[in-house]
């Protein structure tokens, strides 16, 4: 009877140790692939994904004496490790009434023709930002003088003109009587198309970018008309912007920017 006993409870641990085998095999198994599923994410956290590389540009400023002294900042080319590499294109930036030099590097402007290999210079024009006011700028004359004066103190020999709405004050009389100063034309929507003839705009010979926004019905509309009596112009229409259009669409602005700027020889 101790025998037949003895077997009886070798038989139910068996049993047993077989039910627990069968109730605990599938939390084995998913055990032994948990390691394997953890390796492979911390083999995907240990190459993350390629970093664009950040170039750090400097933006200068400095003041030209004169009458008045003209306030101006300034970001030198640089190339992909960010060594300083001579410039494709000199481009100097002017801006609006309600806005300064800083615009341009607030947008991101400057560092972006940095970035892609020109040099970018902006200037406070007089009575804005830091650039005092004059009485001496009553003329067109006077205003093309001023402009000159900055170019060839700052060593531009021919630029590539950004003029944004009140600047066309300056950059439309300049582009009729010093042409040979510049090498290509951005008008954004400026001020003073009206008053020059057919037969003068089309005397111009430079490639003209003419910016503006589609819902700048005003200025934008008028200089529009006017700017695309120039021979060698291109049109740029951002779509759901208003007269400051580099603001509303500042990406769309600076594509089209460096795709007319690529095109220039």
């Amino acid at each position: 009877m101790n025998f037949l006993r003895n077997r009886l409870v070798i038989l139910g641990l068996v049993l047993l140790a077989t039910l627990l085998l069968y109730l605990l095999l599938p939390s084995i198994r998913q055990g032994s692939m948990e390691p394997s599923l953890d390796a492979q994410r911390m083999g995907l956290m240990a190459t993350p994904p390629p970093q664009i590389p950040t170039i750090n540009v400097t933006i200068r400023t400095g003041q030209l004496p004169g009458d008045p002294p003209l306030f101006f900042r300034e970001a030198l080319p640089v190339d992909g490790a960010g060594r300083q590499i001579l410039p494709r294109l000199q481009v100097v930036l002017l801006h609006g009434q309600a806005f300064t030099s800083k615009t341009w590097e607030e947008l991101g402007t400057m560092a972006l023709l940095a970035t892609n290999g020109y040099q970018a210079l902006a200037m406070d024009l007089p009575g804005y930002g830091k650039s005092p006011d004059s009485e001496g700028l009553k003329t067109d004359q006077n205003r093309v003088d001023l402009l000159s004066r900055f170019m060839e103190s700052l060593g531009v020999r021919t630029a590539v003109l950004v003029s944004p709405s009140m600047s066309g004050h300056y950059s439309i009389p300049f582009l009729m009587k010093n042409t040979a100063q510049l090498q290509a034309f951005i008008p954004i929507a400026p001020v003073g198309t009206r008053s020059y003839t057919p037969q003068q705009y089309q005397n111009i010979q430079i490639p003209t970018l003419i910016v503006f926004g589609a819902l700048d019905t005003n200025l934008g509309a008028q200089s529009h008309k006017n700017l695309i009596q120039l021979p060698h112009h291109s049109v740029l229409k951002l779509e759901g912007a208003r007269h400051a259009c580099y603001i509303d669409k500042t990406r769309e602005f600076h594509q089209g920017l460096m795709d007319f700027l690529g095109k220039l020889k």
